[in-house]
């Protein structure tokens, strides 16, 4: 488990201070006329001085205990220091995380096809292609399969936006992951082998490989047949039993541009003025039942918008801005309460951007929660007592409101949400590597075992 605390500052070493009292007039005793015994006394007492010193230097060197941090995220704020040496933060990634990984090369309509409409590789559901193009450049990939430990699939299916209203359409999402499977099960073998056990999909949409925006159509249909004994990377992730995670998986977080990040940062440094108490920019629907008789948000948003609307400490709008990231980093609370799914990339920019996200999703897993410590950087208020929230913030700014953000404002907490171009010890891809290392069978890593029935 890596601990996200800073490590302790190393000891620099000590040194040992001796001082010789020679014997001479100034203690008492007679003044030696015999110039060549004081001489040789003399010699003999630095001689023997520096004898003990050497040996002494000697003893402490070898028997001191070094001291040696085994938290990976130390190494992940020294990159900093060598920000310009890639190749040394490869070899990082690379021993740290002693894995191996073979990444199929399908036909381009299963992934960079897609890439054509440039939203492809900028939305919520963009760690598909975050994640696939990360491991192309990293040296976590092998190119000889049989010497790696799990395989990836990279089938992009959340980039079919619908010319209706914008919205990634996943209806295809089946027939062409099944298209894929069937492809590298007839090209190679390694597939067939384990039934799928070994291999990786990312499923990053409302309900991870249901494949649905709507849940309860989700649960009806369920995980594809072809995908139960695979692991999935999602975006969906409860504490309960749910059938759209009834298979092996990762909770993965949302993408959300780390430049957008950056940039943001530069215009509105973390530890700047937050004039705003509590913010949310979204879907707030008046009447929350749609068309199809389902609420939207559980009617969360709702009861938020007609509860504290009028509400001087709430900054709540309803309208898109493009520049909301702004808006955020001037926000000491941040609200990220449920949608049709219990994820939001409001998460991401919260926390990313230091503003003490305010979690209302009865249930939510979230993710890479071995290592980020969520109770400690974040606030979860149960949907039922979103009327109560003027209160529980109010509190929270008059207690522990200061130790939240220094928390929260680690920069190994901010940055292990975002998915970089390239993997950095401590990133989003970094933790899902870590994560899926997690579930090879003890001593298998570099040597896959998962075909060994």
């Amino acid at each position: 488990m890596v601990d996200f605390n800073p490590p302790t500052k190393p000891r620099k070493g000590f040194y040992v201070k001796m001082k010789f009292l020679h014997s001479n007039h100034r203690h008492g005793r007679p003044k030696d006329n015999n110039i060549f015994k004081r001489n040789f006394h003399h010699f003999y007492y630095r001689f023997f001085k520096w004898i003990l010193w050497i040996f002494l230097s000697f003893y402490l060197f070898f028997s001191f205990p070094s001291f040696k941090h085994s938290n990976h995220l130390h190494k992940f704020k020294q990159r900093s220091l060598i920000e310009s040496s890639p190749s040394f933060e490869a070899s990082l990634a690379k021993s740290d995380l002693n894995l191996k990984v073979y990444v199929y090369e399908l036909p381009e309509k299963y992934n960079e096809e897609w890439l054509k409409n440039e939203r492809c590789s900028k939305h919520l559901f963009a760690s598909e292609v975050a994640i696939h193009k990360a491991l192309l450049k990293s040296e976590i990939r092998t190119l000889e399969p049989n010497e790696a430990d799990l395989f990836f699939v990279p089938v992009y299916v959340s980039c079919n936006f619908s010319t209706i209203n914008g919205f990634p359409a996943i209806g295809h999402a089946r027939s062409l992951i099944s298209s894929a499977v069937h492809l590298i099960s007839l090209r190679f073998p390694f597939w067939n082998r384990t039934r799928g056990s070994d291999h990786v999909f990312v499923a990053s949409h409302d309900f991870g490989a249901c494949f649905h925006t709507l849940e309860d159509v989700a649960k009806e249909d369920g995980i594809p047949e072809i995908l139960r004994k695979s692991i999935i990377l999602q975006t969906f992730g409860v504490k309960y039993k749910h059938p759209c995670q009834e298979v092996e998986n990762v909770v993965i977080p949302p993408y959300v541009p780390p430049q957008s990040i950056r940039s943001t940062l530069v215009k509105w440094p973390l530890g700047g003025t937050r004039d705003i108490f509590a913010f949310f920019r979204g879907k707030m629907e008046i009447n929350p039942k749609n068309v199809s008789g389902r609420f939207y948000s559980k009617a969360v948003r709702t009861k938020i918008w007609k509860k504290f609307n009028n509400d001087k400490r709430f900054y709540l709008k309803r309208n898109r801005y493009s520049g909301y990231q702004s808006e955020i980093a001037r926000s000491i609370f941040c609200l990220c309460p449920l949608g049709w799914a219990p994820w939001s990339p409001r998460l991401v920019e919260s926390v990313a951007l230091g503003c003490v996200p305010v979690i209302i999703a009865d249930g939510i897993r979230l993710p890479f929660d071995d290592v980020v410590p969520w109770s400690n950087i974040s606030l979860t208020v149960a949907e039922n007592d979103v009327v109560n929230l003027g209160k529980i913030l109010d509190h929270v700014a008059r207690t522990n409101l200061t130790t939240i953000q220094r928390n929260l404002w680690d920069p190994y907490v901010r940055g292990a949400l975002l998915f970089n171009p390239n993997i950095h010890v401590g990133d989003a891809t970094w933790h899902v590597l870590r994560s899926l290392r997690q579930k090879l069978p003890r001593g298998a890593y570099g040597v896959s075992q998962a075909h060994v029935q």
